[in-house]
């Protein structure tokens, strides 16, 4: 079946001769809209500004995808239910897979590592940038770790199937966006004292690998380096929909076409009307480890970081 999108515009929003939205003063960014900025404006453009709801699986099988996507944020559920106080017998009744036990298991013996700090479940926090809030929706963070009570940890659960390189998630948006957050906005888990740089890690613990978690210190020139770049892209976004002038022009699509093959706007773009297959998403994200892995094979499957329970 051959088809052609020239007479007909399917998502009437996107096309270029209407009137786009604009970038309202209200609109909050995050690590997750920032990250799909950097990856391709196109995308940022058609999921945040036009609010293009395109009916195209990011991978195949959908009925595979569905059930790693379900289990991510039921494990997600499921810590943030046991960091608010719910019993571990209770909620490991409620368990329906093998996978998801395996990783409940771990995160119980994880779990018991940090007695002795406090650990707060779901904390959201945001600040003014660029003339506009940046928000975090934190999955933990845990005040006091090794007995310091002027430590903070943000600990973001992570079901990765395969482990990603630690120079991959150094470059991730999430990992620039949360602690530079929690720097500015902080003060108030802090006793009304702000939260220097030197007293933040950023953790993320892997289901798949839990005894191994990848975590990153923060200090002052990270801080002030994250702080320069969050800025500038905001501004670089809220530029680039006043200059249109209400026009809905075309977004600069990525270069690098192999992102589209798991993109859910990829026919919309005319760049394939077939989404990538499971396997060999993950496979290839597993073959992209070294020193510089490749983005695109970013289908993490936790990624519930801005949904509130």
């Amino acid at each position: 079946m051959q088809f052609n999108f020239s007479p007909i515009c399917f998502a009437p929003m996107a096309c270029g001769t209407l009137t786009l939205m604009s970038l309202s003063k209200t609109f909050q960014f995050s690590a997750t809209n920032l990250q799909d900025y950097a990856e391709c404006a196109r995308r940022f453009q058609l999921r945040y500004l036009l609010e293009v709801a395109w009916p195209a699986p990011e991978a195949e099988p959908v009925g595979e995808q569905e059930r790693q996507s379900r289990l991510g944020r039921d494990f997600h559920r499921l810590v943030h239910q046991h960091l608010l106080g719910l019993p571990a017998e209770s909620l490991s009744a409620t368990i329906y897979d093998p996978d998801l036990e395996r990783w409940w298991r771990a995160y119980l013996t994880y779990a018991a590592t940090l007695n002795g700090a406090s650990a707060l479940p779901e904390i959201g926090l945001s600040t003014a940038l660029a003339g506009y809030r940046l928000v975090a929706q934190y999955d933990a963070i845990v005040v006091g770790q090794a007995a310091d009570p002027h430590r903070f940890l943000i600990v973001d659960w992570k079901t990765y199937r395969q482990r990603p390189t630690r120079a991959w998630l150094a470059g991730r948006l999430q990992t620039r966006v949360y602690p530079l957050v929690l720097a500015q906005a902080g003060a108030p888990l802090n006793g009304g004292d702000p939260i220097r740089p030197d007293q933040i890690e950023m953790r993320y613990w892997l289901a798949e690998y839990p005894t191994a978690p990848e975590t990153f210190a923060y200090d002052e020139p990270a801080y002030r380096s994250d702080l320069d770049y969050a800025t500038a892209l905001i501004t670089e976004i809220a530029g680039r929909a006043v200059s249109q002038g209400g026009r809905a022009d075309v977004w600069p699509l990525t270069d690098d076409v192999r992102r589209c093959r798991f993109c859910n706007y990829r026919s919309l773009c005319r760049r394939g009307t077939v989404a990538g297959p499971l396997d060999e998403y993950l496979e290839e994200g597993e073959a992209a480890g070294g020193d510089e892995p490749s983005p695109d094979f970013d289908l993490d499957w936790g990624q519930v970081q801005e949904i509130v329970y």
